[in-house]
């Protein structure tokens, strides 16, 4: 069972460490679903942390449509990223029909050099999850799929991630399954959806808010609740 933790700064990247993490997500801007850090920042949790960290490449939070500056922009972010070394990465990127912006992924795909990639929630607004799935099957170094199921939270997209779990058997793509898991429901999604890998970030911070720091003890909870599995 594979634990991902969301940090937004150094000492949360020390603390998912020490309390089973198993992956990071590097971000900022929480409340607005993460955009890319500095680079100082970056170069600072690399150094930190020995477990393997996944950096979010998301040039702003208007939408998952991205212009030919913005495509500039996260290719340079990709760029400092990979000069870092040791990292992997987080994108998402659609056309306005709600297809995945292919022409997008394999420029982003290119420039990344080899890292390993998280496909994020944008997949939550794809037109059709089932086509969008065997399109990123296509590239193996998209190794995760950040999903709730295309409902607001994982819980709530049980079945759809359920089956999206089943279709991802036997190959390298995994499904990622995240938001509003906790403590307190975690073993049943996981015995209905049969997932591995989870993403969590409000529910493992204090009193579940997302602007405050690592709870340990709550992530500690959810790392015992996986290693029962």
């Amino acid at each position: 069972m594979l634990l991902e933790v969301i940090a937004t700064t150094v000492e949360d990247a020390v603390t998912a460490e020490q309390c089973g993490a198993d992956r990071i997500e590097l971000i900022t801007s929480i409340s607005e679903g993460g955009l890319t850090p500095s680079l100082g920042l970056i170069e600072q949790v690399r150094q930190a942390v020995a477990i393997p960290v996944r950096v979010m490449v998301r040039p702003h939070a208007r939408s998952f449509h991205y212009s030919s500056e913005d495509a500039k922009t996260m290719l340079r972010d990709i760029g400092h990223i990979a000069s870092a070394g040791s990292l992997s990465l987080v994108i998402g990127m659609l056309r306005p029909d709600g297809t995945v912006d292919e022409e997008l992924l394999k420029r982003l795909l290119s420039a990344a050099q080899g890292m390993e990639i998280t496909f994020h929630r944008a997949f939550d607004q794809t037109r059709d999850q089932f086509e969008a799935l065997e399109m990123l099957s296509r590239y193996p170094q998209v190794t995760d799929i950040l999903t709730s199921g295309g409902e607001s939270t994982a819980p709530q997209g049980a079945e759809r991630i359920a089956e999206l779990q089943r279709r991802c058997l036997g190959q390298p793509l995994s499904i990622l399954a995240g938001s509003g898991l906790s403590p307190a429901n975690l073993s049943s999604f996981l015995q209905q959806t049969a997932v591995t890998r989870v993403h969590l970030g409000s529910a493992v911070r204090v009193n579940g808010n997302p602007l405050l720091q690592i709870d340990p003890q709550r992530l500690g909870a959810v790392r015992a609740i996986l290693d029962q599995r």
